[in-house]
């Protein structure tokens, strides 16, 4: 059964101007990346750059990195975005530069990459010559010879300065170094930043192994860690793969037309303006209007619609489209750094630096994890010995391998790799999530509210029905109603001149307007009116009660036209729902879901509306502002809310919602700004795969962070019987459980709407 509640006002389209007043009318309070803190005084005079780092594979490096920068004097913030290996830094350039700043990145192990080598360093470089992969692979035959020796020449030693060595030793050791000589350095540097990361525990553990004289426990360590360092690089840079392509859709040449000539000119020196050519079969290089030309356009990559869209003039195409049919001529309306496209791409990128509540949580942990591991290690080490008598080697062996075991890297990156493959996955497909904590809230929706112009319906109000009373014929009526609605704006005018065509249309004299009512003016010297019921009932004009009902519990907004005397016809006009609505909130409420509809209009068409989209609740007659408390009572009734709206008319709501939502962003700057969530397309099909995209996000951040919490437990036990040594704390402990928990991420990014599916 559907409830109702309504209001006694009509909502109505809005200047900007009036949306600013209202939403700070509203007075709304939200605790969202949205929110921007008041600027420091001083932080106006701070320079900013960006620089992009290689080898930044875990949320550790980041620390590092950041640990190392921020004790840098004149450095105010450093944020170091795992998602794409890039550091945001902000400085006083009067006590600091960029150059030492990239400096003490690379003094911290890590090689700063410059804009200009990078495209030719990436592909002169495959992943399987790289100095890091060929080391590692000396590391393993020297490892594997010094194992077959060791087997082998068990009783031959030799000594220096009195000191017994096998005969393997040497191999072991060059086994080591090779293995070592990447992460080792950065183990000794961190000591200087008081940062304990996977680097140094290693490094101390490996000199700990040589110093009980197990040179092939020392060995191993050194390869196996350097192996694992190598896949699990590999793994993230696969998860990063998918943002890749995207920056890699639109074409970096465009064929522009000055002088009557064709020129391919590099897309960043295409000047907004100029006219650009795509030919069938090509990618269009830039956002831009169509004035010649139709085709079909192929706009899945931006906004997820799989079914090309027919251009003619004035249409808007955007980058990356492919263009599949016909010749068309775009005149540029964006520069190549502010097309759609580029603007989803950083979203995206912002999105993935930001930290889900997950990600927090779980660094909040692994800041006191390590070191508390760290110091129980030491403790095992020196107290069994000293206190009980105990062997030494055996409880400093288990120490070390303890201190392997407090590596948090799995934990640490079991959240941002599933954030990344998720964001990614979901932009790929049209949904531009901007931040892990919108990602986890949309898992936790139990409501979502829409607004029903533009979201449930398509926007576009037509002329569903004309009645002719009183003798007037049909055509009369319709000419009559476009005579005097000729001079409107309104969405209903529009409706009523496109419906009457060509039409000649009658001229009118002493026009007059009453917002909210109708229109009047004399027409051949006879005054007529159009406009609402109460606009006719107030001069006691007699209506047909019963046509208007039965017109209005069908969804329609009824217009009456009469003069003082007699109504003399009605005009119905409607505003179609979407052809996939009714699916949609089918699939949602199939989800667990519960529904409701905000909406403008009365209560009957509104009722009407409601009824054939199967939305179970139903708010009716509300403006803007009153929108934000129907959401608030949607949040005490479920809990956390998601508003679907356009991201303009709803910026009130959409604000006060748990998770805003904003349709057909792609042709709306304002909508990508004012949303958490941004449907690309005028699609509503995407939001049951954005549930469910949602909840396995989750459902795998939960398993990856007790797949390793618990790992690494059950491993630390089995240390004191002795059933995990050195080696299987790196196989399972480091490498193997930080490559499940990546590979079990990944499974996001092949998650696609055709297999929306829980995990």
């Amino acid at each position: 059964m559907t409830s109702i509640s309504s209001a006694s006002s009509k909502s109505q389209p809005g200047t900007w101007r009036k949306r600013n007043a209202l939403l700070q009318e509203t007075n709304f309070k939200k605790s969202k990346s949205q929110r921007f803190k008041p600027m420091d005084k001083n932080k106006n005079t701070l320079t900013h750059e960006e620089i992009t780092v290689a080898g930044v594979h875990c949320a550790g490096c980041a620390r590092t990195i950041e640990s190392a920068v921020t004790q840098m004097p004149g450095v105010d913030t450093v944020a170091v975005n795992f998602a794409n290996g890039k550091v945001k830094v902000s400085y006083d350039e009067n006590r600091q530069n960029l150059a030492r700043i990239k400096e003490r990145i690379e003094s911290a192990g890590f090689q700063v990459k410059h804009e200009h080598r990078r495209a030719e360093h990436e592909a002169k470089a495959p992943f399987w010559r790289t100095p890091e992969v060929v080391a590692v692979a000396i590391s393993g035959v020297l490892l594997g010879i010094g194992l077959l020796v060791n087997f082998l020449v068990r009783d031959s030693y030799f000594y220096v300065l009195d000191f017994k060595f096998h005969i393997s030793a040497p191999i072991l050791l060059l086994a080591l170094f090779s293995g070592a000589w990447h992460f080792a350095p950065k183990g000794l540097r961190a000591v200087r930043t008081m940062a304990l990361d996977i680097n140094f525990l290693m490094t101390i553990a490996i000199v700990g192994a040589i110093l009980i004289e197990e040179y092939v426990e020392a060995a191993s360590l050194a390869f196996l860690y350097s192996l694992a360092e190598l896949l699990e690089g590999y793994a993230v840079e696969r998860a990063r793969r998918s943002l890749k392509m995207l920056t890699q859709i639109a074409p970096a040449q465009a064929i522009i037309k000055r002088n009557g000539r064709e020129h391919e000119i590099d897309v960043h020196e295409v000047k907004v303006g100029e006219i650009m050519l795509a030919r069938p079969g090509e990618r269009i290089a830039l956002d831009g209007v169509v004035v010649a030309g139709q085709s079909s356009v192929n706009q899945s990559p931006i906004t997820g619609e799989s079914i090309p869209i027919d251009k003619h003039l004035g249409d808007e195409v955007y980058a990356g489209s492919i263009n599949e049919q016909g010749y068309l001529e775009i005149r540029i309306t964006k520069p190549a750094k502010d097309t759609t496209l580029s603007r989803i791409i950083e979203m995206v990128e912002e999105a993935e630096g930001q930290k889900a509540p997950s990600a927090k949580f779980v660094d909040r942990f692994a800041r006191y994890y390590t070191p508390a591991v760290v110091f129980v290690a030491g403790l095992i080490a020196i107290v069994p010995p000293l206190f009980f008598n105990a062997n030494f080697h055996i409880w400093f062996e288990k120490a070390l391998t303890l201190l392997v075991i407090s590596c948090p890297c799995a934990l640490v990156i079991s959240t941002p790799v599933a954030v990344i493959s998720a964001i990614t996955s979901a932009a790929r497909n049209g949904v531009l999530i901007k931040g892990g904590v919108h990602l986890e809230n949309m898992a936790q929706v139990q409501a979502i509210a829409f607004d029903k112009t533009g979201t449930l319906t398509s926007g576009k109000l037509v002329v569903t029905d004309v009645i002719s009373l009183n003798g007037m014929t049909r055509e009369e009526v319709l000419r009559l109603a476009a005579s005097l609605e000729q001079r409107s704006e309104h969405p209903i005018a529009q409706a009523i001149m496109h419906a009457a065509g060509e039409t000649p249309l009658h001229l009118v004299a002493g026009f007059k307007s009453s917002a909210g009512r109708g229109l009047q003016g004399r027409v051949n010297g006879d005054e007529y009116r159009i406009g609402t019921a109460e606009m006719f009932a107030e001069e006691n004009v007699v209506f047909p009660h019963a046509q208007l009902q039965s017109l209005q519990a069908e969804g329609k907004t009824t217009m009456l036209l009469g003069n003082r005397h007699e109504i003399v016809g009605i005009i119905a006009v409607a505003d179609r729902l979407r052809d996939n609505t009714r699916n949609v909130i089918d699939d949602i409420h199939r989800l667990g879901l519960k529904t409701a509809m905000l909406s403008g209009d009365n209560q009957g068409t509104a009722r009407a509306m409601a009824q054939r989209a199967g939305i179970t609740h139903l708010h009716a007659g509300l403006l803007p502002g009153a929108k934000v408390g129907e959401i608030k009572k949607l949040q005490a009734q479920h809990g956390k809310v998601a508003m679907v709206g356009d991201g303009i008319n709803d910026a009130p709501a959409l604000a006060i919602a748990d998770v805003g939502i904003a349709m057909g962003a792609a042709g709306s700057d304002a909508a990508l700004e004012t949303a958490d969530i941004a449907l690309m397309g005028d699609d509503l099909s995407k939001l049951p795969y954005l549930i469910t995209l949602s909840r396995n996000a989750r459902t795998i951040i939960k398993q990856n962070v007790w797949t390793a919490l618990l790992l690494k437990l059950a491993l630390g036990f089995a240390v004191f019987p002795g059933w995990t040594t050195l080696v299987i704390a790196v196989l399972c402990g480091d490498m193997g459980a930080s490559l499940a928990v990546i590979g079990n991420a990944m499974r996001l990014a092949r998650f696609k709407p055709s297999t929306s599916r829980q995990v």
